[in-house]
This record gives C-alpha cells, structure tokens and sequence, in this order.
C-alpha cells in the first residue's frame, strides 16, 4: 500500500512506503510537515521519502525547527535584557544600594551585647584580681602586669592594623602625660586597696568618686555645681560612711589607697578634658596605657622589687604552680584591658544617661559577684550603707546626665 504526498508546487511528487506505527508519531509527523509547510521552509519535493514521519534528507525539517526554537528564545529575550538593564530613569550610573549590615540592622541588640560584656569582663577581673592577690599580694607588680598586657595587646593590634594607629605629636603627648599618671596612679591605688580589703568595700569607698567630681569641678575649674547636684551626694556620704564603720575587712591601707584613687580619677577625668581631641578612642587609649606603663615600672621595683626576689615569686609558684601563676597574671591583664576598652566604646553607643545608669548597675553587679564568689561576712549595717550609696551615685547620675543633655540642646538650638 503505497502514501502519497502532494506538495505545494506541483511538479514534484514524493513517494513514501507506509510503515504501520503507533497514531502519535503518525500525528506528531504530520504535524511536522504541516509545520514546514505553513512556515514557508519548502516544498517536500525531489523524491523527499519519509519513514515513521522522518525525512532521509534533513534539510527539510531542521532548518523550521530552528527557526521556531529562534523564535521562542526571542519571546523571552526582552525579558531577561529588563532583568539585567537598569530600571526606567535610574541612568547607567545609578548607585546600587548598599547591603545592610547586623549591627545597622539590629542596634538595640549589638549595645545591649556591649553592655553585657563589659559587666562580664568587669566581674571576672575583679574575681580573678582578688584571688590572685590572695597567694601573690604584691599590688604594684600586678598593677604593671595590667598594663604591660594591656600595651603588647596595642601593639598587636597596631601590628595587624586593627585599628589602624594613629599619628601623635608632641603637643598631643604633652596633654596625654597628666592624663596617664593620674590613670597609672589611681589604678595603682585601687589594687592597692583591693589587696588590703574586700572587693565590695574598695567598690562602696570608689562611688564616693563623684562627689570629688563634683567638688573639683566646683572649686578648681570654677564650674558652678547646683544644689540638687550636690543634694544627691548626700546619701553617697552617708552610705559609705555607714558601710565603712561596720565593715569586717576595713584597715586604712585598703580606705585610704581607695580614696587616693578617687581622687586620681577625678584628676584624670579633668585633664582629659583638655585633651579632647578627634582622635579615636581605641587610639587614645592605647596612648594612655603605655604612658601609663612606663610610669607605673619605678615604683614597682623601689617598693616591691626587693621582696620579689627575695621570696615572691617563689611563693607563689610552690603555692599554685608556674603554668597557673602566668597564665592568671596573663588573662587578668586581658580582663583589665578589654573591659576598659569596652566601656569606653559603649559610651561611644548611647547617651550619657543610659551609661550613668549602665555603670551604677555595673558596680552592683561586682559587689554582688564579689560576695558570692568569696563568700565575704558582711553586716546588715554594711549592707545597709552600701545600698544607700549606691543609690546616691544613681540618684547623681541621673540628674548629671540629665543636665548634660539640657546643655546639648541648648548649644544644638
């Protein structure tokens, strides 16, 4: 049984043998051919013979394939140029904009982390601090150990650009040095009493530090303090004075080195004053701790030298062997220095305010730790007279803070 198809020129007539085979390809066949044909690609002609609906010559039915395949890709081509060309009006040259970073996303959460680690470093320098000096009191020598650390963990950082140092001239260094001695001697001092006395007792005597803030500013700067100001550190005074008459640790070493450090602070705080300048924190720090450091060194080796050599280090190490001795001496220094570090780039994050109150909740937290951890007998009249100060310096904070942000507004309007 013979297939004829006709083409659409009349002269060639194509022969084929049919073949029986399943109705879709004979449809998909004649579908093809119909395909061909309406797309203009040529007549089946020239004794073109098809078997299971395929031309031994291809050239019939390619070349409307690919046509076709062309013409689907290009339905598709406007919108993948759309995808890839720029929008309507924004220009070739338009800005893509920038990704959103975590802590531009989530701020509130990366403060708070601030916050969190410079408690947590706080309170465990504090802890650490203390147990050293109960095997090792040698005050001044750990003292410079906090800074030493502290200056190699600048220059490494310095080394590896993180941060990138910053340049310093004479007439800077000038201002930093008061800065740094009064730093080196009041953290000095506080060792010195934390040696002596309870952690929590140095704490209660060290938030008598801005009542000396107060009255220097008052009498040396010439500042006019308001009597609220001053009506706040009222229960300050009371405070410690009640926690210092009834506490079972008290020795004058340990009070009189904490207020010498009181006054040291309130000192460095006035020359930093002067010494504001645009250089970062991180920068200035740094600065400050090797200053610091250097002038720490004397008088460690004038008071202390002598007996560290003597038996110092050798008690220590058949108390708790070598590998403990440097490695708390190593991580307390780390403690000192990030901690700092750390609150003063949390003050870089938040108002006045919330670091007034960020840094009396902080004070709470170590006398609270301290007393746990050490299991430090305090009496219910110290209890009662280290609340009241600590309330006092909240109650200071708050207005301080408060006049703080007044004067702001005032400069901004």
């Amino acid at each position: 049984m013979q297939s004829q198809v006709i083409s659409g020129h009349a002269a060639g007539i194509s022969v084929g043998v049919w073949i029986p085979k399943p109705a879709t390809t004979r449809v998909a066949a004649v579908g093809c051919l119909r395909a061909a044909a309406a797309s203009g690609g040529g007549a089946v002609k020239d004794g073109g013979n098809l078997l299971w609906g395929r031309q031994l010559r291809p050239s019939l039915l390619i070349g409307p394939l690919r046509k076709e395949r062309k013409e689907k890709s290009n339905r598709f081509r406007p919108c993948q140029l759309a995808a890839a060309s720029p929008a309507e009006g924004s220009g070739d040259d338009a800005e893509v904009a920038a990704p959103v970073g975590f802590a531009e996303k989530y701020p509130a959460l990366v403060t708070g982390f601030f916050f969190f680690m410079w408690y947590f470093l706080n309170v465990i320098f504090n802890i650490l601090n203390k147990k050293i000096y109960n095997y090792f009191p040698y005050p001044y020598f750990v003292s410079v150990i906090h800074l030493f650390v502290g200056v190699v963990y600048c220059l490494v950082s310095w080394s590896v650009g993180l941060p990138k140092r910053a340049p310093i001239d004479s007439n800077f260094l000038k201002l930093l040095i008061p800065v740094a001695v009064c730093h080196g001697l009041g953290h000095v001092t506080s060792n010195v009493s934390f040696a002596a006395v309870a952690v929590s007792f140095t704490h209660t005597i060290k938030a008598l530090e801005p009542f000396f803030n107060a009255a220097a500013s008052q009498f040396i700067l010439g500042q006019q303090i308001p009597l609220t100001l001053w009506l706040s550190l009222a229960p300050v005074v009371l405070g410690v004075s009640i926690a210092s008459m009834t506490e079972l640790s008290f020795n004058w070493t340990g009070f009189i080195s904490a207020m010498i450090s009181n006054i040291s602070f309130t000192y460095r705080s006035i020359y930093s004053k002067k010494a504001m300048t645009g250089m970062d924190s991180t920068n200035v720090y740094a600065y400050i701790s090797i200053i610091a450091l250097i002038v720490c060194i004397p008088p460690a080796i004038i008071v202390e030298g002598p007996a560290l050599i003597k038996h110092g280090f050798e008690d220590a190490i058949a108390k708790v062997g070598l590998t403990k001795f440097i490695s708390d001496l190593f991580w307390v220094g780390m403690f000192y220095h990030l901690y700092n570090q750390l609150a003063t780039n949390t003050l870089e994050r938040v108002a006045p305010l919330t670091h007034a109150v960020g840094n009396v909740l902080k004070r709470v937290f170590v006398i609270g730790f301290s007393i746990i951890v050490f299991g430090n007998k305090i009496s219910t009249q110290t209890g009662i007279g280290t609340a009241i100060a600590i309330a006092g310096v909240a109650i200071y904070s708050l207005i301080k803070a408060r006049m703080e942000e007044e004067k702001r507004k005032l400069k901004a309007a």
